[in-house]
């Protein structure tokens, strides 16, 4: 399964750098299972082209992404998300699961949500799970 540019969006305006937008949106459709390991994000100009940005911005996006170890590259096919792997104590899962969550939160806050209203939003995620 791959997902369309159209899937995405961002917002010039928010204070959140472009790039950092489309990462947190990888990773939240990766934890919705909207995206699972295999599938292919948009090319960086498909991607440049649906959001309107310079394709510098989409490209550092997918690198962080290739260095995170979420997304590899693919030659000849574009960026692939990569399987999941639950290796690693209990303890680096979570502190790597916490690196992943910092950023959502700080979005959640910028869009002037409480706490309990931020918490609200992962419990009720984690209900439809």
């Amino acid at each position: 399964m791959s997902i369309s540019s159209g899937d995405f969006n961002v917002s010039p305006s928010s204070g959140v750098p472009i790039f950092r937008q489309i990462i947190d949106q990888v990773v939240a459709m990766i934890a919705s299972g909207a995206l699972v390991g295999g599938d292919m994000l948009p090319s960086t100009r498909e991607m440049a082209r649906s959001l309107e940005v310079n394709m510098m911005t989409v490209s550092k996006a997918y690198s962080r992404l290739e260095s995170d170890g979420i997304a590899q590259r693919v030659r000849g096919r574009g960026m692939q998300i990569c399987a999941s792997t639950s290796k690693g104590s209990l303890g680096e899962r979570k502190t790597e699961f916490s690196s992943h969550l910092e950023p959502a939160i700080h979005r959640g806050r910028q869009l002037g949500l409480t706490d309990a209203q931020i918490l609200s939003i992962v419990k009720t995620m984690l209900g439809d799970q």
